[in-house]
């Protein structure tokens, strides 16, 4: 997968909203505590690695884009844990059954071609018991924000932003994909009463049930 405008577009606007938006706070909520073995799926310029607690002692990021899997390896390189950066598609992940402690989704359900087959194989790859991080952008609530997103999706926003939906719902899903949802919150990126379509958020965990 290549699409340059996009890559360059979404580097820039990422390393904006860690810096202005309050992302990176979030994204160590998302990652503290992990340990061991852990699956990145769609790391993009990684900037999830310098988040990454000691504790993991291995972090494989799948990253299909070529031009943001180049920044990725850039940043795998001064992260302090260790991380291979790898191509490959959510939908089918070039790794082991069960293999994995943690699997991390940041920002990227809403742009996967096929959310149900994604969660499938991150299900696929964790251990039983494994935990799913989550932080996922969606539907959100009240009649504007809904209207506005199914606006943006059957329009431009999807071919302006990598595939990008503003109204899929990742909570659902992930239940819907047999996982044990755990402790969540909803929140707005970024705060204030300025809100895009793609501002609506839940970040949280999941778990992958134990075998019965």
């Amino acid at each position: 997968m290549h699409h340059p405008l996009f890559a360059r577009a979404y580097a820039r606007l990422s390393v904006s909203a860690d810096r202005h938006g309050k992302v990176a706070a979030h994204r160590d909520e998302l990652l503290h505590g992990l340990s061991g073995r852990v699956l990145e799926i769609g790391a993009g310029n990684g900037l999830n690695f310098a988040h990454y607690p000691a504790a993991v002692s291995e972090v494989v990021a799948i990253e299909p884009e070529r031009s943001l899997r180049e920044l990725a390896l850039r940043a795998a390189v001064r992260a302090e844990v260790p991380v291979d950066v790898v191509p490959g598609a959510a939908e089918a992940l070039p790794v082991k059954s069960e293999a994995y402690d943690a699997v991390v989704f940041s920002l990227v359900l809403c742009s996967v071609r096929n959310v149900e087959r994604a969660l499938a194989e991150a299900r696929r790859v964790l251990r039983p018991g494994g935990e799913l991080r989550f932080f996922e952008h969606g539907r959100g609530e009240g009649r504007w924000m809904v209207a506005s997103q199914r606006a943006v999706d059957r329009t431009v926003w999807p071919l302006l932003f990598g595939n990008c939906h503003t109204s899929r719902d990742p909570l659902a899903s992930i239940g819907a994909a047999g996982f044990e949802i755990g402790d969540h919150r909803r929140l707005m990126v970024p705060e204030g009463r300025l809100r895009a379509p793609s501002s609506p958020c839940v970040l949280g965990v999941a778990r992958r049930p134990e075998e019965t």
